[in-house]
C-alpha cells in the first residue's frame, strides 16, 4: 500500500493494496501519486526507493561508489531524515497495531480495515 501524509504523519490518503513485490516506485507511479503532486506543485520527500522518480520527489542521495558522501550530501540526508520522522512516525504507529502486524487476509480486505481504522470519526486517542 501506498500513503500520502501530511507534514505532521497524518494519513491524508491510502491506495489500494498491490502485490508484495511490487516496488514502491512502480506502485506509486501506477496510483498516479508522483504525476498528480508534479501537477499540483506539492513537493514529495520520500525514502531512496523513489530515487530517479522526478525533480520535485526528494530522496536522500546514496554514496558514491568506492566513496563517502559529502558534507553537504550528509547534511541533506540528515535535514530530508528529520522533515520524515513525523511521517515514519505514524506508519510505524500504525504498523505497531496488531491487527496490523498478524493480518492474513487478502491485501485488498486489509485496503478496507485500514481505511476504516484511519476513519476520523473511528479514530481514538492513545
Amino acid at each position: 500500500m501506498q500513503v500520502v501524509t501530511d507534514p505532521v504523519g497524518g494519513i491524508l490518503w491510502l491506495s489500494p493494496a498491490l502485490p508484495g513485490r511490487t516496488h514502491a516506485l512502480t506502485a506509486a507511479r501506477a496510483h498516479k501519486i508522483l504525476r498528480i503532486c508534479a501537477r499540483q506543485g506539492v513537493p514529495v520527500l520520500a525514502d531512496t526507493a523513489c530515487i530517479g522518480a522526478g525533480d520535485w520527489v526528494t530522496t536522500a542521495k546514496r554514496r558514491p561508489p568506492h566513496g563517502e558522501p559529502t558534507l553537504t550530501g550528509r547534511t541533506g540526508n540528515r535535514a530530508l531524515s528529520a522533515a520524515r520522522t513525523p511521517v515514519e512516525r505514524g506508519m510505524a504507529r500504525l504498523k505497531s497495531w496488531q491487527i496490523f502486524r498478524r493480518c492474513r487476509i487478502s491485501p485488498n480486505r486489509m485496503s478496507v480495515i485500514t481505511k476504516a481504522v484511519l476513519t476520523p470519526g473511528l479514530r481514538q486517542s492513545r
